[in-house]
């Protein structure tokens, strides 16, 4: 798929065990690759909802009655699909973090490997940009997002040259950010070290583990007993929350003991940890770092 080619297509989708006249929920449709597949297994009956908040992957749309795409961010799940009398789902897909498409357009500012705008915005309707982040966040501000999302040592160093560099000059640019940074970036490890700083910013720009908390959080409420959630991530810190949540039901903290001491858990992991093939990723490098998780609503 020129759009952007879908990871763990098979694994995830049969991770949904669909029922052909089930109501479904891609959070994260981007070329429609997920979808389509569910569609193909769904019947006449079925239903498939889809969210994505970029205008760019709303060019999709899929000419199927049984389809809608719903333009905006899928932490606001539950609230859209109550405006479409939708209160109970069987299966809900997400194939988090970035899409081919907006690794590949330059202008869109995501990948390490242009000179583009600091963009970064899913939402390109968003007032936060990674321009923004760059240039007004204060030092701690900006030591804290590299630690906490970019998983740095060397945050508080990196912030601060990021806070001298801009003093001289606006950093507008990714390769202007890059070359603020470049004592940082030893040639052996400079392509790693880059795609730490751009996802730490990245994640700061579209909230992205607020979002999958807040995503997940609906999830129980949401899914019909015996329905599944099917869940792609790309890095530790979101495959952490989807882990954690599916053990506990939330994210800090043991979870919640019934009356007779037994804990509570809403949802129950299927199977293990699924990971792309050597195949899948010689033809699909994005697939690399994927990691797929499954689970059922057990009551």
């Amino acid at each position: 798929m020129e759009y952007h080619n879908p990871v763990l297509l098979t694994e995830s989708i049969d991770g949904l065990d669909i029922k052909p006249d089930g109501i479904y929920v891609d959070i994260t449709f981007g070329g429609g690759g997920h979808s389509k597949e569910i569609l193909n297994r769904l019947g006449k009956d079925g239903k498939l909802f889809g969210f994505d908040q970029d205008k760019d992957a709303q060019r999709n749309l899929i000419d199927d009655d049984r389809f809608v795409l719903i333009p905006e961010n899928f932490r606001y799940i539950k609230r859209f699909l109550r405006f479409y009398g939708v209160l109970k789902v069987d299966g809900i897909l997400g194939d988090l973090g970035v899409s081919s498409h907006q690794f590949n357009e330059a202008e869109r500012g995501f990948s390490t490997r242009f000179d583009a705008e600091l963009d970064m915005r899913m939402n390109q309707s968003d007032s936060l940009s990674a321009y923004r982040i760059v240039n007004k966040y204060d030092e701690e501000e900006l030591s804290n997002i590299l630690f906490n999302y970019g998983e740095l040592r060397n945050a508080r160093a990196l912030a601060k040259q990021l806070v001298i560099a801009r003093e001289e000059s606006e950093i507008r640019t990714s390769f202007e950010l890059k070359q603020a940074l470049q004592q940082f970036l030893p040639k052996a490890k400079e392509n790693k070290i880059l795609a730490q700083i751009f996802q730490a910013i990245r994640i700061e720009v579209n909230q992205e583990l607020e979002v999958l908390k807040e995503f997940l959080e609906q999830v129980p409420g949401l899914l019909n007993e015996g329905g599944r959630l099917s869940v792609i991530s790309y890095h530790s810190l979101e495959d952490r929350l989807v882990k954690r949540f599916i053990q506990n039901g939330k994210f800090e903290g043991e979870p919640e003991k019934d009356f007779y001491g037994n804990f509570e858990v809403p949802l129950k992991r299927v199977g293990k940890m699924i990971v792309p093939t050597r195949e899948e990723i010689k033809v699909n490098s994005r697939a690399r770092s994927a990691k797929l998780r499954i689970a059922v609503k057990t009551k």
